[in-house]
């Protein structure tokens, strides 16, 4: 009986092992073959998409300031991951970074007039077009 149960243990303990080295070696291949490059623009990616697809609420007043706040909140904290994914040297890094900085100082100008009232910035479609440019090309050149 005690040695049934010393095998049970050592079955116990080797299965745990196994499982734990097996989803170990499971997510790093599951990470490995994406670059550096294609999760930067991929995050990029991301902060554009949530800007572009929710600015337009804020075009026109009256503005709802707590809904902007959220909304200003997370495109930054998404552009601001964004940037620190794209550290890499590739040239795809490096042009989504930049359009990560320029979307991020776009957010700013916009929080600046939407707070004293003012217009938005009269190149805003200009300057979203621009930035929705670099960032496929980023994402293209990922590929």
């Amino acid at each position: 009986m005690r040695t049934l149960i010393i095998w049970i243990i050592i079955i116990a303990i080797a299965w745990f092992l196994w499982k734990n080295y097996s989803q170990h070696h499971t997510n790093v291949a599951a990470t490995a073959g994406v670059s550096a490059a294609q999760q930067c623009t991929s995050a990029a990616s991301m902060a554009d998409d949530t800007w572009g697809s929710g600015v337009g609420h804020f075009a026109n007043p009256p503005y709802d300031t707590s809904a902007w706040d959220e909304f200003r909140s997370r495109v930054e904290t998404q552009a601001r991951q964004a940037e620190e994914k794209c550290l890499c040297a590739d040239s795809a890094c490096t042009t989504a970074k930049n359009a990560m900085g320029d979307l991020r100082n776009l957010v700013a100008e916009m929080d600046q007039s939407l707070r004293s009232g003012s217009p938005p910035p009269s190149d805003l479609v200009q300057r979203q077009e621009a930035i929705d440019t670099a960032v496929n090309s980023a994402r293209d050149a990922a590929k």
